[in-house]
């Protein structure tokens, strides 16, 4: 699949505003700092699109993106690290459960995974509570880069055994090289 264009739409803070139309959805998340928007940026082929920042944690909304015009990315908090009180971390942990139970248009959650490191709590948390609502799932191990090439087959083992999952269910991604980018787009064209 060949991405021809990319926009912004719209951000949502409350549940009653996440979006119920008819259009396809995709949805990113993950730890913060795990290169949520630089893989979103390099998936489209746009450097701004998805806001990056040096400050861990500083989504805390659910950003939404027309790809194509025939689909959105929908971009869902960090977790795992924030500069703010408990009940921030409450509302907009709230805010994304509601949007992966009741989005009635989201075909596959994509939970990125730094390639480097072991999944931590959070990351168990984010998948275990996949699996217990059925909701479909693919792992990106992100920052590829970063290892040699022909260890990324190794690093994404390794996270298989340590989640308990099916190999098949992780793909490797670099937002500097590219790697896995063909992968990607061909996996969401298939869905599309």
């Amino acid at each position: 699949m060949k991405i021809t264009s990319a926009r912004y739409l719209t951000s949502v803070v409350n549940s009653k505003d996440i979006l119920k139309d008819d259009m396809v959805e995709f949805a990113f998340v993950g730890r913060s700092n795990v290169g949520k928007s630089s893989l979103i940026n390099a998936l489209v082929g746009q450097k701004n699109l998805a806001k990056t920042s040096s400050t861990p944690g500083l989504t805390k909304m659910i950003n939404y993106f027309v790809v194509n015009e025939r689909f959105r990315i929908v971009d869902l908090p960090g977790y795992g690290y924030a500069k703010t009180g408990h009940k921030h971390i409450a509302n907009w942990a709230g805010l994304m459960e509601d949007y992966l139970l009741n989005s009635p248009n989201l075909k596959t959650v994509f939970v990125l995974l730094d390639s480097r490191h072991k999944p931590n709590e959070l990351d168990k948390m984010m998948l275990e509570f996949l699996n217990n609502y059925q909701i479909p799932y693919l792992i990106i191990a992100t920052k590829v880069d970063k290892i040699a090439k022909s260890k990324i087959p190794q690093a994404c083992n390794a996270i298989a055994k340590e989640i308990g999952v099916r190999r098949e269910l992780i793909m490797g991604f670099s937002s500097e090289n590219f790697y896995g980018k063909e992968k990607l787009l061909e996996y969401i064209g298939n869905i599309i």
